[in-house]
């Protein structure tokens, strides 16, 4: 075999179909668009989803819900979760992300006081809850609001 043998497997390549060229070519008169209607028409293509001139689909469900694109979203973890770290230990949403304990940043640390925490641990975070606020002062431990 050489470089001059090589070609594409059989049937890689087709002929482009030439339409619209005498009836023994087998796509001559109506060019494989059938006999009249829209879709025969020159520029007749129906969008997506319409019906025929019935309210389509989309149109005849009820809207539902709302999402506020600007509302802000905290990553947010208990007090439970920070039992596993040493004393003295700067808990901050690196580390956390390090640990797996929180999957994404958003837009910032917000520590809820479920759970009990015996630890003296300084914990940096956007927003604390009152109950996780007096268990870890309880404790001995920091908060810094950041």
């Amino acid at each position: 075999m050489n470089i001059h043998d090589l070609g594409p497997a059989y049937g890689a390549t087709t002929q482009r179909k030439r339409v619209g060229r005498g009836i023994g070519s087998g796509t001559g008169k109506t060019a494989g668009k059938g006999h009249k209607g829209q879709k025969a028409r020159t520029g007749g293509s129906i969008r997506r989803g319409f019906e025929g001139g019935q309210t389509p689909l989309y149109r005849r469900i009820p809207k539902r819900g709302f999402k506020n694109r600007f509302a802000t979203e905290y990553a947010v973890i208990n007090l439970s979760d920070l039992e596993k770290f040493d004393n003295d230990t700067v808990v901050d949403i690196d580390l956390l992300l390090k640990e797996g304990i929180v999957r994404k940043e958003l837009d910032g640390l917000k520590v809820l006081g479920n759970g009990e925490l015996t630890k003296k641990l300084t914990v940096v975070a956007k927003k604390f809850s009152k109950s996780a606020e007096e268990k870890i002062q309880a404790a001995g431990g920091k908060i810094e609001v950041k």
